[in-house]
């Protein structure tokens, strides 16, 4: 397979697939494709890692490209403004937020992750369940605003706002913590939680999350029963003309 990433904030990855070759993704993501690609929509490892899927946010079917002739093109998106990452994975495993994943080679594995506490999973921004890419091959994920790379080494720790958490290795240990003291908790702005990430490994972290991003858009959506509105979002009463 080849492949590349383009786009800045809306990105789409473009995959040129071989004979024998075969990626799947989750269903919607296909943005064009060549006349000779085989498309084929299934319950891709049976309905128990359906389930698992639909857990995850993902779809419960997926969807399988594969070239018709000597090679052939698909094109696939995320369905929110933000990025796409290539994970390669040799016999290794990477965790990303639920909802991540977006398509693979078929000799990666999706499956679910569990946080290890429960204090985690209940504050830490991603819930108990989290996605886990094993196996062998190339894996694409998406995510919300833009990606922030790091290496932690052993024992090094950041914290990071709830939910901006993208993906990190499985060597990193994933807790949560809380926002400084009850006047920051209340008054900061950030929440009653951080998540705490401790090396060793890479981590992927997002500028902005869709939860922040639906809350910018919120003032600027006219509601129902609004006679008319501007694009700053004031209200326009009817106007009448004569005296």
């Amino acid at each position: 397979m080849e492949y590349k990433i383009i786009g800045d904030n809306l990105q789409m990855v473009v995959t040129k697939l071989f004979s024998g070759e075969m990626i799947y993704a989750e269903a919607g993501a296909m943005i064009y494709m060549s006349a000779d690609m085989q498309m084929n929509t299934k319950a891709k490892g049976g309905i128990l890692k359906g389930i698992k899927r639909k857990v995850t946010g993902e779809s419960f079917f997926m969807t399988e490209f594969t070239p018709g002739g000597g090679e052939g093109v698909v094109s696939l998106a995320g369905n929110v403004p933000g990025r796409i990452r290539d994970i390669k994975l040799d016999n290794s495993e990477f965790i990303a937020q639920k909802d991540a994943f977006l398509c693979s080679e078929s000799g990666v594995d999706l499956d679910i992750a569990f946080t290890k506490k429960i204090g985690a999973g209940l504050f830490g921004g991603e819930g108990f369940v989290l996605q886990k890419l094993s196996g062998n091959g190339t894996a694409f994920i998406h995510a919300c605003g833009d990606f922030v790379d790091m290496d932690l080494s052993e024992g090094e720790s950041i914290k990071v706002d709830t939910g901006c958490v993208v993906g990190f290795d499985s060597t990193v240990k994933y807790d949560i913590t809380k926002a400084g003291n009850v006047k920051s908790m209340i008054f900061g702005g950030e929440g009653f939680f951080l998540t705490t990430l401790t090396g060793p490994g890479h981590i992927i972290l997002q500028s902005m999350t869709i939860a922040n991003l639906a809350a910018a858009l919120r003032p600027y959506i006219p509601s129902s029963g609004t006679s008319g509105s501007t694009s700053s979002g004031i209200s326009v009463g009817p106007i009448r003309l004569g005296a």
